[in-house]
């Protein structure tokens, strides 16, 4: 139930272009919120919502510095949604050579 709750959240804070967006820019190294929303198309207060939802998500970590806040990236944010999609991938890789494979041989009959 737990993983459940977990992978919504992550799958659901990459769901938006915006925050997406901010996740590649926080790529690049630490930045304060207001340089990442300056160049967004919305509110300061729009942004901060967006940057809740990765923090929920666990994807960014958020450190005061003075009057200034600062954002990282989390590195382990992602983890478990890695993990489900590898064990998917897994998973319906060998369904799909099994069925190559069973295709094979019934085109030799």
């Amino acid at each position: 139930m737990v993983e459940d709750q977990v992978l919504d959240r992550a799958y659901g804070a990459l769901a938006d272009p915006t925050r997406r967006l901010l996740l590649e820019t926080l790529r690049q190294g630490d930045a304060r919120i207001s340089d990442l929303a300056a160049p967004l198309p919305m509110t300061f207060a729009g942004v901060s919502r967006h940057i809740g939802v990765l923090e929920a998500a666990g994807l960014v970590r958020r450190e005061v510095r003075g009057r200034e806040h600062w954002l990282s990236l989390q590195p382990d944010g992602l983890t478990m949604a890695q993990q489900w999609i590898a064990e998917q991938t897994e998973f319906w890789s060998t369904r799909a050579d099994a069925l190559s494979a069973r295709l094979r041989r019934k085109g030799r009959r």
